[in-house]
């Protein structure tokens, strides 16, 4: 394996509204993933619980970023020396919640994002529901000598989101999602993950909830757009390595980042 290579893992599954059955249900497919070399593993949006269609037990499910959720992963990231990144409810103020992703090791959290574009499209309003994260932020983490960055689902359809990130320094973007099945969803899906890695130059790995609510096809994508692994539309894991040379080499040819003539600035 190339120097300061990080081996991957998506993990596709279908959170539900018991926690405790989502804790168990991570711990096997982390055990999984870790089993297949993976330093990284990546789970989908509302992985700590998940109904649909939304209602007040989202609410009550929610917990604070040092509940019982992010402990059992600190836990699994320890027993299987991994970075787990995995969504959360997070419990937020006047019944409604934080939609958040945190980043979990042995030594606890090392990066929370919470989730700036709200899904009031398509026929949903997430915003019922969610507190909207602070526009403009960038979490990262570092595992050897690669930086990733988080986004969440619905950010995937904003461009500046990733630049955000890149601008931080990201050579990795990570993707937790539930993206909810619809006409053409699938086409959008994939081709917004692939132009993502190509205008930031950068490895997309998304994890996404399997048909039938999500539209699965949960994938590590290169910094060229091309699917390096993936998952098809049912519960599994894919793993794949990161080579920080890749990155280097495609913004050596193809100097995008740059050459940019626009500023990314929040409104």
């Amino acid at each position: 394996m190339p120097s300061g290579s990080v081996i991957v893992a998506v993990c596709q599954f279908s959170p539900v509204a018991d926690r405790s059955a989502n804790r168990e249900r991570i711990g096997a497919l982390v055990a999984g993933a870790a089993a297949r070399g993976a330093r990284v593993v990546v789970l989908p949006e509302y992985s700590s619980y998940f109904v649909d269609p939304f209602d007040e037990t989202l609410a009550a499910n929610a917990e604070d970023l040092d509940g019982e959720f992010t402990g059992e992963l600190r836990r699994l990231a320890a027993r299987h020396d991994a970075v787990i990144v995995a969504g959360l409810v997070e419990r937020a103020d006047e019944g409604r919640i934080r939609n958040a992703v945190v980043a979990v090791d042995a030594t606890g959290i090392l990066a929370v994002y919470r989730k700036q574009h709200l899904y009031d499209a398509f026929g949903q309003t997430e915003s019922r529901w969610i507190e909207p994260g602070r526009v403009g932020g960038a979490a990262t983490f570092v595992v050897d000598a690669l930086t990733f960055g988080l986004m969440t689902c619905y950010d995937l359809r904003f461009p500046e989101v990733a630049r955000t990130l890149v601008d931080a320094g990201a050579d990795v973007l990570v993707i937790p999602a539930e993206w909810v099945r619809g006409p053409l969803k699938e086409h959008h899906w994939t081709t917004l993950l692939a132009a993502r890695a190509i205008e930031s130059t950068a490895y997309v790995v998304a994890a996404d909830h399997p048909v039938p609510v999500g539209v699965g096809h949960s994938a590590v994508v290169d910094p060229q757009g091309v699917v390096v692994a993936g998952v098809g539309t049912g519960e599994g894991i894919a793993v794949a390595e990161l080579d920080p040379a890749a990155v280097a080499r495609v913004r050596e040819v193809n100097p995008v980042l740059r050459l940019r003539r626009y500023r990314v600035s929040p409104r």
